[in-house]
């Protein structure tokens, strides 16, 4: 299947929207555990871990680079950067933007099996990879986030005359 088929529908996400929701992760976070670190999977999950960063007040963050996806297709996920610990990284969060077939979380779960892994968004085949989440979407949804978009005029359907 292609990515044209794979994903039928698009859920454009603002800025205000996805700093809504990391808060709400935040929230939720805040009630499982108490955090010594984060750990932001790059690019994606740069922004929220910030944001979760910042509301939890955890200051040492770190970040996981991988990279599996090319514009709208998703690969075989690649270890640009990894991060390893001696307990399998207890008491740590792991934070994505996105789970989506599970198939990074999967690659992240096994550099820190101990870690609480937390999106803000997740899709039915990558949900079971994730410990908590904030807002299911549909698996043939593309979600487009606010820094891979920009604004542009849009011409009206009828010109004024």
């Amino acid at each position: 299947m292609g990515s044209e088929d794979r994903y039928c529908k698009t859920y454009s996400i603002s800025w205000e929207k996805i700093h809504q929701d990391c808060k709400s992760l935040a929230e939720r976070l805040h009630g499982m555990g108490r955090w010594e670190r984060i750990v932001g999977i790059a690019r994606g999950g740069l922004v929220p871990t910030a944001i979760v960063a910042r509301e939890l007040g955890i200051r040492l963050v770190d970040t996981v680079c991988i990279s599996s996806y090319t514009l709208r297709t998703q690969g075989r996920p690649n270890i640009l950067k990894g991060i390893t610990t001696e307990d399998g990284g207890r008491n740590w969060l792991i934070v994505d933007d996105l789970v989506d077939t599970g198939k990074t979380a999967q690659v992240v779960r096994a550099l820190l099996p101990n870690a609480c892994f937390a999106t803000v968004y997740a899709k039915p085949e990558g949900r079971p990879f994730v410990d908590t989440f904030i807002t299911e979407v549909s698996q043939d949804t593309w979600i487009l986030f606010p820094w891979d978009a920009e604004y542009a005029y849009s011409k009206p359907l009828v010109e004024d005359a």
